[in-house]
């Protein structure tokens, strides 16, 4: 088994590296999450998603 770990700022940009990541891997988990900060006035958000694989 293998881990890969995907972190973005946007949540399109981890699903299109999600999705080019599993194209031609066995699958066996994947665990999601998301984050929030504040710097200044604006909101950061982090999208991160761990995979387990073959």
């Amino acid at each position: 088994m293998k881990v890969k770990v995907f972190d973005e700022s946007h949540e399109k940009d981890l699903e299109n590296s999600i999705n080019e990541f599993i194209l031609d891997k066995e699958i066996i988990d994947i665990k999601f999450s998301v984050s929030t900060s504040i710097f200044s006035d604006e909101q950061i958000y982090c999208f991160s998603a761990l995979i387990l694989y073959k």
